[in-house]
């Protein structure tokens, strides 16, 4: 995704529209007039972020995708901050697909993605909110005939000489007639809402049950359906016997599409025991022979050949070749499923001039265009309507749009509205998962123990090679992605090489939460463990000194260690680690707490973690981020593993691809660092650092280094052995 430019107050609001008596802002304007109607049936109004209603209700349309980071608070927050207005009268709607809410930073797309929902709206939300106070200040004035610069805004009120008082409802019908000023000012003073803790305006909904996410979508006369896809990536149907599966009870259809067969029925188990009853013939294709034990060859013989170059400072090689002294280590990470609450679902309504979709999508605009070329439609022929999401981490974010296409292919195929639903095994099945990595890292020490030189090769897939965003974000051969981390690492080493060896497979990638952060942090934080071990120095103490010209990261890591009590006493068989990460603009630190059971399980007691995300909206959201994100990335240290024999994965279920369950959380702390720097992400950031604390833990608490995920008994034991550390 290209970066583009940040919103100017030259390319802001308008214009603003009576609607339904309330006032309408509109933020960057310059087409699509009709698309963006903001919820409201009619008149329609342009590109709407905030509706003020009469009876003093306040919506904000909200055009980022909720999956469960909060967004459908944090952005109505902006925008009520600036507006003054009361937080209680304050709600929200999703918006539509319109260029009007297209991403600020990433091109003319509408997406949810990269930890970027608050840092790309800051500005644009906050000026709609101060947009509209000055306008409603303005109408109060002419009301009681006063110069606006004696009135304010407080809580949903215009306050004027001598006590007057006007509240916002009272005064929308004029504020809306009045022209939206060019060059709107942002309040002066300590901020009364933003960094307050505020509660969720979308708890309510999903405790009551009356959220709608795309699996509880029910229409008149839809059919849901099940597809039965091929068991190797790339295979295809040769034929299908389906009689069986239409003499289920409730089965109305079977069909083939591209994806495999569709059965079709009155409801899900229907479906899934009629797609039971299916005998299908599949040509597999050239991926079926493909097994983990043979890439994992292919890549290690990979590493140990020159890649293509993403940083050279100083001359590495120089100090590396031929160097009996210097430290190597290799470290390997597995593919990796999003696994999301809510498995993959997506409703069609197609009709020949028309279509409704309704799904969970970080990615409209990709989805709706995608769905229009199969459906033989224009895009604004198309209605798409984002429900809750039950998770993404980026799954439903795919350039491909495999889930929507495949839903468009069953629609037309049975002439029916029709819901497609995945199965936990057909998610987990049919891909797309986070790349498989190895890494062969080099080092070798300066006389007081810290490095002179590091030379890094990375192999993996490439997650945008062959996408729509490879023109702008692959670079002589380099996809950003695959190195970030490592490539722009902060640690003062002089002589520094990373490279990039990108493999080819037919194993579907795509990006996952902290995307190519989730196995350099890994990589880095784990090596510069070792090095500081073979130094004889703490550490914490290490980082310190690689980091002197870095406040922030040294900020975070030592709030994190002070909080955490770095060096002092633990109860026996306990063990700190730490790691520090940048990614996605924040700066986070978590030193976890181990210990380790008779048969080398690793049992995570404590994590604590500090985050600097910049300039903060809800504390609340930011510790919930954080703590999700550390037992998101805990669940994949210790338990994920996609794996593959005979071009198939071997995992279907939670049982074999376990999650970190409430039994086994650790107690986690988490510290804000207070900050005036531009805002941060708060989504992604929270992963990277974890997996090699634990692993540092580890290695404090016995002696031995894991350098493979995930860190199973088996693998600590071995590496245990390996030390000639005794077990328990």
């Amino acid at each position: 995704m290209s970066r583009s430019n940040d919103i100017t107050r030259r390319q802001f609001i308008k214009a603003g529209a009576l609607l339904s008596g309330g006032l309408v802002l509109a933020c960057h304007l310059p087409f699509g007039r009709k698309e963006a109607l903001a919820g409201q049936q009619e008149p329609f109004a342009p590109n709407a972020f905030l509706r003020i209603s009469p009876d003093e209700r306040v919506t904000i349309i909200v055009n980022k995708s909720e999956m469960g980071q909060g967004v459908y608070t944090s952005l109505p927050m902006l925008v009520a901050e600036e507006l003054c207005c009361n937080w209680k009268k304050v709600g929200f709607v999703p918006s539509p697909v319109a260029p009007e809410y297209n991403h600020t930073q990433f091109g003319p797309i509408m997406v949810t993605g990269g930890s970027t929902s608050v840092r790309s709206e800051w500005s644009r939300l906050s000026l709609a909110g101060a947009a509209a106070r000055e306008m409603l200040i303005a109408a109060a004035a002419l009301t009681w005939k006063v110069d606006p610069a004696a009135c304010r805004a407080e809580n949903g009120y215009v306050i004027g000489p001598a006590g007057a008082k006007l509240s916002y409802g009272k005064l929308v019908k004029k504020a809306a007639t009045l022209p939206v000023p060019k060059n709107p000012q942002l309040k002066a003073g300590k901020k009364t809402l933003l960094g307050t803790p505020a509660k969720r305006l979308d708890s309510p909904a999903k405790i009551n049950g009356t959220a709608i996410f795309g699996i509880d979508v029910q229409e008149p006369g839809m059919l849901t359906a099940v597809i039965a896809r091929s068991p190797v990536f790339g295979g295809k149907v040769v034929s299908v016997h389906a009689d069986k599966a239409k003499a289920v009870a409730g089965v109305r259809s079977v069909v083939t599409i591209e994806a495999g067969v569709v059965v079709a029925a009155d409801d899900f188990w229907q479906a899934l025991k009629g797609r039971e009853q299916l005998e299908i013939t599949w040509d597999e294709g050239r991926w079926n022979t493909l097994a983990t034990p043979v890439m994992h060859e292919q890549y290690a013989r990979l590493a140990e050949t020159p890649g293509l170059v993403a940083r050279k400072d100083g001359d590495a090689a120089a100090y590396l070749d031929n160097n009996p002294e210097k430290i190597e280590a290799v470290f390997e990470m597995p593919y990796l499923a999003h696994a999301t609450m809510e498995p993959l679902n997506c409703f069609v309504d197609l009709k020949k001039d028309s279509a409704l979709i309704r799904t969970g999508s970080q990615f409209q605009t990709v989805d709706r265009a995608a769905a229009a070329r199969v459906a033989g439609l224009k895009p604004e022929q198309i209605v798409f309507e984002t429900t809750f999401l039950g998770g993404g981490f980026g799954r439903r974010g795919n350039p491909a749009s495999d889930f929507v296409v495949e839903a468009v292919q069953a629609a037309k195929a049975l002439n029916r509205p029709v819901k497609v639903v995945y199965t936990r095994e057909d998610d987990m099945r049919s891909g797309y998962y986070r790349p498989m990595w190895y890494n062969r890292v080099e080092a070798a020490l300066d006389k007081k123990g810290y490095p002179l030189a590091w030379r890094h090769r990375i192999v993996g897939q490439s997650i945008i090679t062959g996408t729509s965003f490879e023109s702008a974000m692959v670079k002589n051969g380099i996809d950003h992605t695959s190195v970030e981390g490592a490539a722009d690492t902060p640690y003062a080493i002089p002589n520094l090489q990373v490279e990039l060896h990108s493999t080819t497979n037919g194993v579907p990638v795509l990006w996952w939460r902290s995307v190519g952060h989730s196995h350099t942090a890994f990589v880095m934080e784990s090596f510069m463990d070792e090095l500081a071990h073979k130094a004889g120095i703490d550490p914490y103490r290490y980082r310190r000194t690689l980091l002197a010209g870095h406040p922030r990261n040294l900020k975070v890591l030592q709030t994190a260690a002070e909080k955490a009590g770095w060096g002092k006493a633990l109860p026996e068989g306990h063990a700190r680690g730490i790691a520090v990460h940048e990614s996605f603009g924040s700066y986070a630190a978590q030193v976890a707490e181990v210990s380790l059971n008779k048969g080398g399980g690793i049992t995570v007691h404590r994590v604590v973690c500090a985050i600097d995300c910049g300039r903060i909206v809800n504390p609340d959201t930011i510790k919930a981020q954080m703590e999700s994100g550390i037992i998101f990335g805990l669940s994949a240290a210790l338990h994920g593993a996609i794996t593959l024999k005979n071009g198939r994965v071997e995992q279907g279920n939670f049982d074999s691809y376990p999650l970190v369950r409430m039994n086994a959380a650790p107690r986690i702390e988490v510290h804000i660092i207070p900050s005036n720097e531009a805002p941060g992400g708060v989504g992604e950031p929270g992963v990277p650092p974890i997996a090699p604390a634990v692993a540092n833990a580890l290695f404090a608490l016995t002696g031995a280094r894991v350098r493979t995920l995930p860190m199973t008994p088996e693998r600590v034991r071995s590496a245990m052995a390996a030390e000639n550390r005794p077990q328990a």
